[in-house]
């Protein structure tokens, strides 16, 4: 009789073995700080995205006449709909703040040398923005019917293509009912092609390995994921859940605007119109430019510029963790990036737009020169190391 133990199903099973590769069994860096928390808790504000945004597309009417009382609607009469709602509106703000922690981390540790995992990422931004943008507009308050107008026409600023393209997005010849619907079909199409790119990402995640603070081989010296990370994850999940819950129970207004809460009016322009705030710094370059068609195309670099960073990248080791000059930089980009957020709530005027303008240049140098900075500390080492 064999004495040899029959093997775990989740080693015997294919489909369960290769989940369990996946997640249960994946080999992690052991020295991965709580910063590496953001991307399992963007998977998580997708998913409370997207099963929140089913159930309120239940009650939703797309149509210009009826979509903002059918808002109404669910805030007072659909049993919970209010909790739905601010969840919904709460969780797209973390989202964001997930995002743009996981991309500062990334930078700042290098991870856009793992170039196929980092383009995935970057287009999951893309797909993000897009749906955020779409569903900001379904609500058909005064900030939703303004802002699409003002952000579909910037496309009119693109030579020869520029009004066919707009009439096309419209569906018309203004912001109408054609919008409405367009915009609703698609909001509710790209949170799954999101879950695709997600798991693309995750994909060429576990092909190249994940980075860690000091940027050394990931097969160096690893641990399993369960039950170290999990464990990890799920406290940084019930923090996440516990900060949506604060601010959708409690204090809903501070990721809304009011003016949002006003029927939408095409008769009557609101006095300073802005984005959400996660789109604020992108909005604060737009305007820092005169032209129109330079302000379209800086705006578009600012997130397009992180699909070039693998290939700006000249320095030896992959982080900063070994490049104090780098590390400088990286902290003076982040307040570039927070000062652009606060400019572009405040009014196009002296001396808020010659600010602008000065914080748009420092962002694109910095955030080009950040990955070639640690080149002379290079030199600086190899020389010292060849003296000794």
């Amino acid at each position: 009789m064999s004495d040899m133990k029959p093997k775990p199903v989740r080693k015997s099973d294919p489909m369960v073995n290769l989940m369990s590769n996946s997640i249960y069994d994946l080999p992690t860096p052991v020295n991965l700080s709580t910063l590496w928390n953001s991307g399992s808790l963007l998977g998580l504000c997708l998913m409370i995205q997207i099963f929140t945004g089913i159930f309120l597309a239940i009650h939703y009417t797309p149509n210009t006449e009826y979509a903002f009382y059918s808002v109404v609607h669910i805030m007072r009469d659909v049993n919970c709909g209010w909790v739905l709602r601010n969840t919904h509106t709460t969780g797209a703000s973390l989202f964001f703040m997930c995002v743009y922690t996981h991309i500062g981390r990334g930078i700042y540790y290098g991870s856009y040398l793992r170039s196929m995992v980092w383009l995935s990422g970057t287009s999951l931004l893309l797909s993000l923005m897009a749906t955020a943008f779409l569903g900001y507009v379904l609500p058909w308050g005064q900030m939703s019917y303004w802002g699409a107008t003002v952000i579909t026409n910037l496309l009119s600023a693109i030579p020869k293509l520029g009004d066919y393209l707009v009439k096309w997005i419209w569906g018309g010849f203004t912001v109408s009912n054609s919008t409405l619907n367009r915009f609703f079909v698609f909001h509710f199409v790209l949170p799954f092609l999101m879950l695709a790119l997600t798991v693309m990402h995750l994909a060429f995640l576990h092909s190249e390995g994940s980075n860690n603070p000091l940027g050394l081989k990931s097969n160096i010296n690893t641990i399993p994921f369960h039950p170290f990370f999990t464990l990890k994850d799920t406290v940084g999940f019930v923090v996440l859940l516990a900060c949506t819950s604060f601010i959708s129970l409690l204090f809903p207004l501070l990721v809304s605007d009011p003016q949002n809460f006003i029927k939408a009016n095409p008769m009557s322009t609101p006095t300073h119109i802005q984005p959400e705030w996660y789109f604020l710094f992108a909005y604060a370059i737009l305007r820092a430019i005169p032209n129109k068609l330079g302000g379209v195309l800086a705006m578009t670099l600012a997130i397009v510029v992180l699909y070039m960073m693998p290939t700006l990248h000249h320095n030896i080791m992959m982080g900063m963790s070994f490049y104090p000059t780098s590390q400088m930089v990286f902290w003076f980009f982040l307040n570039s990036f927070l000062i652009l957020t606060w400019l572009g709530s405040a009014p196009t005027e002296t001396p808020f737009t010659e600010i602008s303008q000065l914080m748009t240049l420092v962002y694109f140098l910095l955030i080009v020169t950040i990955p070639m900075l640690g080149k002379p500390w290079d030199t600086m080492i190899f020389r010292d190391y060849q003296e000794s």
